[in-house]
C-alpha cells in the first residue's frame, strides 16, 4: 500500500539500478514500483547496427535511452526513488547525473554475458558508492553460485551478491533491502550520514 506523505520530515532516498544492455533493469524497476514506472524506451532500429552489441539479446526490440523511474513508499517517513540507467555504452554519459545523490546502487548482472556489468562495477567502485550485485537468473542461463560470480568480477568479500529474478516483486524487494542494509553499514564505517 502506498502512503501519501505530507510530512515535512519525510526522507526521500535515491537508489540506482545499473548494469549492461538487456540485463533486466527496466523489468526490475517495474516489478517493485508502486506507481506506473516512467520508462524512456525506444524501438531498436537499423541505425543501431554496428553501434549496439545485441549478442545474447537478439530478441530485444526496445532499449532505455534515458532512464527508468519508480517509487516505493516504505512508510510515511521513508520513500525510495529508483533510477534505472540506460545499458548501452553510448548512453553512459547519463550515469553521473543519475547517480548524483544516490545512497547506493544495484549492479544487475546476467551470467550469460557477465562482462556486460564490468563497467557498472568499475563506475561505482571509482565513486565509492556502495553497491550490491544482483544476478538476474534468466531461465536459459546456467546457475552459478555467488562465490563464482564474486571471483569472476574480482569483488571483495564486503560486496553483497544475490541471485534474483527481476520479474518478481519479492525477489527485487530482497535485493533493495540488502542494498539499504549495505549502504547503512558502509555509512557507519566511514562516518558518513546515512
Amino acid at each position: 500500500m502506498a502512503y501519501a506523505s505530507s510530512d515535512p520530515q519525510a526522507r526521500a532516498t535515491k537508489l540506482v539500478i545499473a548494469g549492461g544492455f538487456g540485463v533486466g533493469k527496466t523489468t526490475m524497476v517495474g516489478s517493485v514500483s508502486e506507481i506506473p514506472p516512467l520508462r524512456t524506451e525506444e524501438l531498436i532500429t537499423e541505425a543501431s547496427e554496428g553501434v549496439d552489441d545485441l549478442s545474447g539479446v537478439e530478441q530485444k526490440t526496445t532499449t532505455t535511452v534515458a532512464l527508468d523511474f519508480g517509487r516505493i513508499t516504505i512508510n510515511p517517513q521513508l520513500i525510495l526513488y529508483l533510477f534505472g540507467t540506460p545499458g548501452q555504452n553510448r548512453f553512459w554519459f547519463m550515469w553521473d547525473e543519475l547517480a548524483r545523490g544516490a545512497i547506493g546502487a544495484v549492479v544487475l548482472a546476467d551470467t550469460r554475458r557477465l562482462d556486460s556489468c564490468f563497467g557498472a562495477v568499475d563506475f561505482f567502485e571509482r565513486r565509492g558508492l556502495p553497491f550490491v550485485v544482483a544476478v538476474n537468473c534468466f531461465d536459459s542461463a546456467y546457475r552459478y553460485g555467488t562465490e563464482e560470480v564474486r571471483g569472476a568480477l574480482d569483488l571483495d568479500d564486503s560486496t553483497p551478491i544475490l541471485l534474483c529474478d527481476a520479474r518478481d516483486r519479492e525477489s527485487t524487494k530482497q535485493v533493495l533491502i540488502t542494498l539499504l542494509q549495505h549502504a547503512m553499514s558502509e555509512a557507519r564505517l566511514t562516518g558518513a550520514p546515512s
